[in-house]
């Protein structure tokens, strides 16, 4: 299995990095981490990544699973970071990931505004025009178009009958947690050495010091890439980070009408930020995103959300609902920490969902920090840290190849859709994906579609070590806790197989 993450690779790596030296090693493993370390082990550059917890275990996981083009950013006139955004998409959707995103309709209803309709219009055509003026981008999505009432019941039925919409196209992720895995994979199929489990605790020079169950061991880097996200001042104290919560409510689909694209309703005063309902293959709807500031140091613990988003969510989407949710509806719910950088110019308190989601790199010592941005940008991102590194060591190929690099289980979609596997297990794993059916059929919770199989293959292939490894994030049962709290056992069994 390429770039296996096997409990024997694990072994190897650990016995070959304790001690030793590397070109760099990458602190994170988020998906800023996992494409620095795919980055530069693609450019020959010897790669230890190192991950406190497990893979997507942060912020990465807690994303709207979107890899969007940038229509936000046109609204706050950063036609670069649009363009950049429009770009990265065309990437992912046509040559590195094509079985991890699809195209999803989004609808802003008649329902919430004519004037809302009449602007999301104007700016789905800009971003149209923004997709056709980078390579790949012109076919990659369907244009901007009005609809009638009748497709809007179609496409989401439990909106209020009667009126029109318009409809734009973005990018939707099958699972972000999915693409970091992939993402790492494809980095120790190029030599790269992952650690999960295995916090960075000081870097004193050359010498980084790790933490494993295993053992404390000390590696000699060239250069050590903080990709840690919202915990980055823990290696960078100087960096100025102004950490948001990102929180998204979970509800079955047939709740708003089995919907087949994105609702999408502005957030009351607002002409730029919108609450979305995103539908998932599983029949199940996010309800988000909202932007709050995080006070303090940001804990280790998973956030979530505050009584005060859950009525900003529920009560912005029912402002177009035949029939609106209630409290009731909530099967589960997520929140995430966005790792925004404040500019030199801003002044602390500045408004989070004002702040301009471009990165940072920041050299302090051997550290190079790359904070900030977004998950659509994160191989532009990490291009433009080894870049830095590169230049820094005097060594590796100078330019990146990850433009054209496709993950495990990447494929054309003529080649995608001659597989024999079920097309779920297809979108999620490409060209693996008979690979995971041949491991066992059976349903690891009823009424959902996870199977056994899936469980066995990320303990086997994909450095699962845990039950929330299994359920958290090669999965995302844990997403509604009824079905977890059912699923745990089965993990259990799995990972006592080995």
């Amino acid at each position: 299995m390429i770039g296996s993450l096997s409990p024997t690779r694990r072994a190897r790596d650990l016995a070959a990095v304790a001690g030793a030296a590397v070109d760099v090693v990458v602190v994170g493993a988020g998906v800023t981490g996992a494409g620095v370390a795919l980055d530069a082990a693609a450019r020959g550059l010897s790669v230890l990544l190192c991950e406190r917890a497990d893979l997507a275990s942060g912020t990465s996981r807690w994303s709207s699973k979107l890899v969007h083009g940038g229509l936000r950013y046109l609204a706050h006139g950063e036609l670069g970071l649009a363009r950049e955004s429009a770009r990265e998409r065309a990437v992912l959707m046509g040559a590195t990931a094509p079985h991890l995103v699809r195209p999803l309709p989004f609808l802003v209803p008649d329902a919430a505004g004519r004037d809302v309709t009449a602007l999301a219009g104007l700016g789905g055509r800009l971003g149209d025009a923004v997709r056709f003026s980078v390579p790949g981008g012109r076919r990659s999505l369907p244009p901007t178009r009005r609809v009638g009432a009748a497709e809007v019941g179609r496409l989401v039925a439990g909106v209020r009958p009667g009126s029109g919409g318009v409809v734009f196209w973005d990018g939707q992720l099958v699972d972000d947690a999915r693409l970091v895995v992939a993402l790492v994979r494809t980095a120790a199929a190029h030599g790269a050495r992952v650690l999960t489990g295995a916090p960075v605790t000081a870097v004193d020079g050359a010498e980084v010091h790790v933490a494993t169950e295993e053992g404390p061991f000390t590696v000699r880097a060239g250069a050590v890439v903080n990709a840690a996200g919202v915990w980055a001042q823990r290696l960078a104290p100087g960096l100025r980070l102004v950490p948001s919560r990102g929180s998204h409510l979970v509800v079955p689909g047939v709740r708003l009408g089995s919907p087949s694209a994105a609702l999408t309703v502005p957030l009351p005063g607002s002409r730029s930020r919108y609450v979305f309902a995103l539908p998932q293959p599983d029949g199940l709807v996010y309800l988000g995103l909202t932007d709050e500031p995080v006070e303090g140091p940001v804990p280790d613990d998973d956030a979530t959300p505050s009584d005060a988003e859950v009525r900003q969510l529920l009560g912005t989407v029912n402002r177009v609902l035949a029939e609106p949710l209630t409290p009731a509806d909530v099967v589960g719910a997520y929140a995430g920490y966005r790792p925004l950088v404040l500019p030199a110019a801003a002044a602390p308190g500045s408004a989070t969902a004002d702040l301009s989601r471009r990165h940072l790199l920041a050299w302090d010592g051997p550290v190079l920090s790359v904070v900030g941005g977004k998950l659509t940008t994160y191989r532009a991102m990490a291009e433009e840290a080894v870049d830095a590194v590169v230049a820094r060591l005097g060594r590796g190929a100078a330019r990146s190849v990850t433009a054209r690099l496709a993950l495990a289980g990447a494929a054309p979609r003529v080649a995608l859709d001659r597989l024999t596997a079920s097309p779920r297990l297809v979108a999620r794993y490409g060209t693996e994906a008979p690979a995971v059916e041949a491991l066992g059929p059976a349903l690891v919770v009823a009424g959902r579609p996870e199977t056994v199989g899936e469980l066995r293959f990320a303990v086997r292939h994909e450095g699962a070590r845990t039950v929330a490894d299994l359920l958290d994030r090669r999965t995302r049962i844990g997403l509604v806790p009824a079905d977890r709290e059912r699923a745990v056992a089965v993990a259990e069994q799995v990972l006592a197989e080995g």
